[in-house]
């Protein structure tokens, strides 16, 4: 037996992922291991799949490498993952001795290891030089192609996608693959760049200092000639690289991005030696989908390892060597190398080395990103300032900065600074979300510009002026014109990007801090993917995280607030946003809208209700006269009285409404006063809270509504006057009713309804002007309407004076009377509006039982479902069979969330009825998607601590399809737990 390894920590685990989705995914099988063990360096386990047979899964952390019997191209997959927080967790026992399984795969790379290398051969001196000469002969005619464009001039040229591919083929064929890359990206350059003239001039200028480089390859300095031969796309063994000297440092993991071309993508990692404050990239491929090994660490990571570095001029690209240990989170960066000046002065060094390198990696600390109209930068503490690519929009840089200094890993190149990732509060947040890159144009290449735009079979070069250095630069021979402006233009572009200076920028007005409790990672991290799924667990996260007033971690505002033009997400969203989102939304044009949304701050607002109403002593603003304090809540409403009177309409909003819970008469008052003073779509908002707390004291206000100009404020009005059954509306209304409908001598019901209203009547909102009759009871006869607003705004006593019967009998009276054919389906649907807004429970129980309203009607069946007593609509429930679906799944959501245990016991017992159904009958029509509306709903509203009895329904299923719906089902109880468990 062997001393097994000392556990990793969750982080550590996290570090080996290949993204996120698969952290999530692991934690979901938690349950599902079994016949684990650790010895050595060693982890196994069997993890029970979809199928009969599990999944078998091995990992050495000597590697780290990983074994999975699963289809799976994710390296680790989910389950190596799983396994490893499993172990990490110590849940994972010692074993003396490792499963068979894993034993065998164990010894297995223990034979690689010691295996002699095979011997790869070198290609020939003959194979060498047959490849030089073909690339010579594609350069020769790339050059007499480059000339003839700066010839004929670029605006006369082809520049379809057609003509580049022409050429970019020619350079395959020549064994020239880097150089055909850059040419099959001119297209979407030329057509997506304003000043694509300029981009043109220097992508050829380059193009042709390598193919003057590659002409005289020889004569360079060795380093030099690896480098032309890389720009080229000259193969380099991985031996060749592996021979070189390794350097072995704490290697930093500072950023990670994807590209993708043509299904092949490319995954470019950042890291930078903390002794020696050395850059290293490493680049991986993948055909098809972005699958990647997962031996290269996240960012936020570091780890001891040994690099080789590719030979070349300006030694970046890097290979693994030997490691010495697993990666562990750090929390710091050293800071050397890292200003601006510090950054100009690399790239300037690197382009003395290489005059074809595009870009340098770099950091910068302290940096504030900043907007002005020249567009972004990132700012130093004295104001010094570097640009960032023109298109790029770094919102999430900005929203993690939040006008604070941070720490910033990118790439500098002609085009700007191009930022990867963020580093602040000991993390690193990854920015490969940000848009495409390009640059601003350059006064100083104006001029050539033009030659070429216009050709030099129209233009020379004569009076051109360049700087002194560059003109000294210049080849003084003669020779074709076309050439010389290649030569020009080349050194021109190398002295302007060599020579860079950088700028000033104002930076802006930081965002104030929130004090509210952070939402905790594993918590934020499952917010991110519900929100990025549109996951329907969203309201209940939402409901379970609303008691602790969390903050969302700055680097989420940006997925909060695209994602809060969804206006179900919207107030949950912004509230958790808080400050930093208010923040970022208002520099943001496509968020501007959302800043008046944004519920009140009120951690922003210190003053206490006494010395609030002290300081308003003797003001003639009776908002502000004094009012009892009622209790914590009353303190902090008042205390932030300035919301009402300077806030957004969002603050004011939700101000008014925190008023009207705590103190009523307050919030009515308040109103009132401002009531003259208030407009546009808020008045009709405001006057809708009043709603909240509803009393006899609020007809006044009301009342005077009935007469705005606005007919949303009339509306408002009107509903919530229909809601105070003693008031003169509702005296109003029910003299309408009386006046208009009675009981007929055969017993029946009895309707005339004049064919005007009156004057009264229209001011109360009762009006025949809509489409309302023929979309709703398909009939033209506005009459009907009339009616159904009557009998909607009435009070339901006016039932009992109009049918002579008790209170408590009303109900059961009216549903059994004969109503008349042409009112009827709107006489049941004014029952059922005036009911919901009475909220009367015995109206609704005779309703539910009896009525049939209109089939839009029935939607708001389930709304009389929820003013059963609680007992009642549970019994209702348990009185359905398995024959009667249907009925069952459309008021199951009027129940309590989460079901009652007796309601989800009956459920899950007609599934089973179900699922042994189509086991028995598979032919018969039964099988389980006609009942994927009930799974969906069970899978929302089941009690979480019932996963385990639906597993076990799962096991004793025959039906394959059915089983896989429990298994479902028990998934997304089991993350509803975890999800809920997070929070808490």
């Amino acid at each position: 037996m062997t001393d097994t390894s000392a556990l990793w920590t969750e982080d550590q685990v996290r570090a080996l992922a290949p993204d996120a989705s698969s952290v999530a995914a692991a934690r979901k099988l938690a349950s599902r291991w079994r016949d684990t063990g650790a010895e050595g360096n060693a982890v196994w386990g069997l993890c029970q799949g979809s199928g009969a047979k599990p999944y078998q899964t091995i990992v050495d952390l000597s590697g780290p490498a990983y074994k999975c019997s699963c289809p799976s191209r994710k390296f680790p997959c989910k389950h190596a993952l799983s396994l490893l927080l499993a172990w990490s967790s110590g849940a994972v026992p010692t074993r003396d001795a490792p499963a068979d399984f894993a034993a065998e795969w164990l010894a297995g790379r223990a034979a690689k290891a010691t295996a002699a290398p095979k011997a790869k051969s070198a290609p020939s001196a003959a194979a060498v030089e047959q490849r030089r000469g073909r690339v010579s002969a594609g350069l020769a005619e790339l050059q007499v192609w480059l000339t003839d464009q700066v010839r004929t001039g670029l605006a006369q040229t082809d520049r379809s996608y057609a003509a580049y591919e022409a050429v970019a083929a020619r350079m395959v064929d020549a064994q020239a693959p880097r150089i055909a890359e850059a040419l099959r990206r001119l297209p979407t350059a030329v057509a997506t760049t304003e000043h694509w003239p300029e981009l043109l001039l220097r992508e050829y200028a380059r193009l042709h200092l390598l193919v003057l480089a590659h002409r005289t390859l020889d004569a360079l300095p060795e380093p030099l000639q690896v480098g032309i031969r890389s720009h080229i796309g000259y193969p380099v063994q991985a031996e060749t690289v592996l021979a070189e000297p390794a350097v072995r440092d704490r290697w930093q993991v500072l950023g990670m991005r994807v590209s993708e071309e043509e299904r092949l993508y490319a995954r470019r990692t950042w890291l930078r030696g903390r002794a020696s404050g050395r850059w290293a990239l490493l680049i991986e491929h993948s055909f098809g989908t972005p699958n990647f090994t997962g031996e290269v660490p996240a960012p936020g990571n570091e780890v001891d390892a040994e690099l080789h570095y590719y030979p070349g001029p300006v030694p970046l690209r890097v290979q693994w060597g030997a490691r010495h240990g697993a990666p562990e989170p750090f929390t710091t960066v050293p800071a050397t190398g890292t200003t601006i000046g510090d950054v100009l002065d690399a790239y300037a060094a690197a382009l003395s080395e290489d005059p074809l390198v595009r870009s340098v990696p770099a950091l910068l600390t302290d940096v504030v990103p900043a907007i002005d109209e020249h567009g972004w930068h990132l700012v130093d503490a004295e104001g010094t300032a570097l640009p960032l690519p023109t298109g790029v929009r770094p919102w999430r840089l900005a929203a993690v900065s939040g006008g604070h200094p941070v720490t910033v890993t990118g790439q500098w190149s002609a085009e700007g600074f191009d930022p990867v990732s963020v580093f602040t509060a000991g993390e690193v947040h990854d920015l490969e979300t940000e848009f495409p890159t390009g640059s601003a144009a350059s006064p100083e290449l104006a001029e050539l510009v033009s030659i070429a735009l216009l050709g030099t079979a129209r233009r020379g070069l004569d009076g051109v002026h360049l700087d002194p250095a560059v003109a000294g630069a210049v080849p003084q021979r003669g020779g074709d014109t076309a050439t010389k402006l290649l030569e020009t233009a080349a050194l021109q572009d190398l002295y302007l990007r060599g020579g860079r200076l950088p700028g000033t920028a104002p930076k802006p007005e930081p965002a104030l801090d929130d004090p509210r409790p952070l939402l905790p990672r594993r918590s934020a991290d499952r917010l991110s993917r519900l929100l990025r799924e549109k996951s329907a667990f969203l309201p209940e996260w939402f409901a379970a995280a609303e008691p602790f007033d969390f903050r969302l971690p700055d680097v989420l505002c940006v997925q909060a607030l695209s994602a809060a033009s969804d206006p179900a997400l919207r107030a949950p969203l912004l509230r958790l946003a808080g400050r930093r989102g208010r923040w970022l939304a208002a520099r943001n044009p496509a968020w501007s809208k959302l800043v008046d949304e944004f519920p009140v701050d009120r951690a922003s607002f210190g003053e206490t209700t006494a010395s609030r109403y002290e300081s308003s002593a003797g003001t003639e603003d009776p908002t502000a006269a004094d009012s009892p304090v009622v209790d914590g809540d009353s303190v902090e409403v008042a205390a932030s009285h300035d919301v009402w009177l300077f806030g957004t309409p969002g603050e004011r909003k939700d101000w008014f409404a925190n008023l009207r819970r705590v103190d009523p008469a307050r919030g009515l008052e308040v109103l009132t006063s401002a009531w003259p003073k208030e407009s546009g779509a808020i008045k009709a908002e405001l006057l809708g809270l009043l709603g909240i707390g509803a009393n006899a004291a609020d007809e006044d206000l009301l009342e005077r509504a009935l007469d705005d100009r606005r007919g949303d404020v009339r509306r408002t009005a009107a509903g919530l006057l229909a809601r105070l059954p003693d008031s003169a509306y509702g005296a109003r209304m029910t003299a309408l009713l009386t006046a208009w409908v009675r009981v007929g001598s055969d017993g029946g019901l009895e309707v005339e309804v004049p064919a005007d209203v009156g004057a009264q009547a229209r001011r109360d909102g009762v009006t025949d002007g809509t489409e309302q009759p023929k979309l709703r009871w398909d009939t033209s006869d506005a009459s009907v309407q009339t009616l159904h607003q009557v009998i909607a705004a009435a009070p339901l006593s006016a039932w009992t004076r109009i049918l002579g019967t008790t209170p408590e009998n009303t109900a059961a009276t009216a549903l059994a009377l004969a109503l008349p054919v042409r009112y009827a389906k709107a006489i049941v649907d004014g029952w059922v509006d005036a009911t919901l807004a009475a909220r009367d429970t015995n109206w609704a129980r005779e309703l539910f039982a009896g009525a049939t309203p209109t089939e839009q009607a029935v939607l708001r069946r389930r709304e009389l479902f929820t003013l059963l007593d609680p007992a009642d609509r549970v019994e209702h429930v348990l009185d359905l069979d398995a024959h009667q679906l249907t009925e069952l799944h459309a008021i199951l959501p009027g129940l309590d969330h989460p079901w009652p245990d007796r309601v989800a016991t009956h459920v899950l017992r007609l599934l089973g009825e179900r699922a042994r159904t189509t086991a028995r009958h598979p032919h018969a029509g039964a099988g389980v998607y006609t009942d994927r509306a009930l799974l969906t709903a069970a899978g929302l509203h089941l009690p979480v601590g019932l996963a385990a009895r639906v597993t076990a329904l799962a096991e004793a299923t025959d039906d394959p399809a059915w089983h896989q719906a429990f298994r479902t089902l028990a998934t997304d109880l089991t993350e509803r737990a975890t999800m809920l468990e997070e929070l808490s």
